[in-house]
């Protein structure tokens, strides 16, 4: 476990400078981010030396062309007003691949090219070609590795958390996360109803699932969240929505999420009950509420916890990692979080940090409150997972003693 302890931040204040910094970054990565994406690696693989038959360079260069109009178009039409679902696949598949092949071109470009110059090996098109085949032979790996871990169920990883306000009856509560789903444009139901039946081996007294169930509104993803109906746990299921819900009709996931007898704790709470002692399990809509418009959404922290004894544990459940800030200051004993994917494919996790406080795994923030950050159960446009596996999640609590 980790100590990020930082002081809670009231609304209305600057960001933070990381924060800043990524806003301004986000400004033009639309524009620039598919142009370096297929370039670099365009440059590194045909053009640094290897002097290519011309047949090849220009073979090579067209293909590099297509993937970058092909990958934002793609996008746009899939992710846009049209919502066509195999151009999302196509899009999203040569994201995926272009930041691979991005990430180990940069790398082995120039690591690479340095350990063969000091070794001596071969003269200037030697090493070129060397560092040619050694990115598309990595990169090839890493994207079928990539893509089998995306599409398996994910392996349960299990801790103990220590609540010191928590009672001696409630000693042992099993409590299970799943987390930004992403049903979407790739078929997944079959995957859903195993990931749901690993759930249910758990024997869970609570599950939550943090947010981000899909990609697409309820009517359309329906099928493939279908099985969340068949959850058992044997106190209650809990939702709160994620950033993705406001891009896909919210009222929609709420309602559906309702049907299937799942609670949505929308700026409330209920009493979890067991040996004599309680806890409070408490839900916020996602920080995108507040600028969405729908009536009634928004992240109120006050409002969830409102009526709720203070003397008592409280479980938070908020999307987003960065909402800890707001559970520090009032107190909140353990939030529960995902959005953040683990980074999905490294080593994009370094962006993830500027703009969230904690990547994976349980932090501590100010002097009470603990946050456990899920790397999610599956996974969001790109088929791929790189050194960031998914997961689902058993959290023990356990009291002081």
């Amino acid at each position: 476990m980790t100590d990020t302890s930082s002081t809670g931040q009231a609304r209305g204040e600057a960001p933070a400078p990381r924060r800043r910094t990524l806003y301004r970054l986000m400004r033009y990565l639309p524009l620039v981010a598919p142009v370096l994406l297929w370039a670099v690696p365009c440059w590194v693989l045909l053009y640094a030396g290897q002097h290519w038959p011309l047949p090849v360079t220009v073979g090579g260069t067209v293909l590099f062309v297509l993937g970058l109009v092909a990958m934002p178009l793609g996008m746009a039409r899939g992710h846009g007003r049209r919502q066509q679902d195999a151009a999302a696949i196509v899009g999203d598949t040569l994201l995926g691949a272009s930041w691979v092949l991005f990430t180990w071109s940069v790398l082995l470009g120039v690591l690479l090219r340095l350990a063969l110059v000091v070794a001596g090996t071969g003269d200037g098109q030697d090493r070129a070609r060397i560092v040619t085949w050694a990115v598309l032979g990595v990169s090839a790996v890493l994207l079928a590795w990539g893509y089998v871990e995306a599409r398996r169920v994910p392996r349960v990883r299990r801790l103990d958390v220590r609540l010191p306000r928590l009672g001696a009856g409630l000693d042992g509560l099993r409590v299970v996360l799943v987390t930004d789903t992403h049903y979407g444009p790739l078929d997944r139901a079959r995957w859903s109803a195993r990931v749901c039946e690993t759930v249910n081996t758990l024997e869970a007294d609570l599950v939550c699932h943090t947010g981000d169930i899909a990609d697409g509104t309820a009517e359309r993803r329906r099928a493939q969240a279908a099985p969340l109906g068949t959850v058992r746990a044997t106190h209650a299921r809990v939702y709160v929505t994620g950033n993705h819900e406001y891009y896909s009709e919210a009222q929609g996931w709420v309602d559906l999420m309702d049907e299937l007898g799942w609670e949505p704790l929308r700026t409330r709470h209920l009493l979890l009950e067991r040996g004599g002692d309680t806890l409070v399990v408490a839900g916020v809509d996602d920080v995108t509420a507040e600028a969405s418009g729908l009536p009634g959404h928004g992240a109120h922290l006050a409002g969830a916890l409102d009526g709720a004894d203070p003397g008592l544990p409280v479980l938070l459940l908020a999307h987003q990692p960065a909402f800890v800030d707001r559970a520090a200051a009032a107190g909140v004993d353990l939030q529960l979080s995902g959005h953040t994917h683990g980074g999905q494919i490294w080593p994009f996790h370094h962006l993830v940090r500027l703009d969230q406080p904690a990547l994976a795994g349980l932090s501590r923030h100010g002097a009470r409150t603990l946050l456990y950050t899920s790397r999610g159960t599956g996974f969001w446009g790109p088929p791929f997972r790189v050194f960031a596996p998914s997961e689902i999640t058993l959290l023990v609590l356990r009291g002081a003693n």
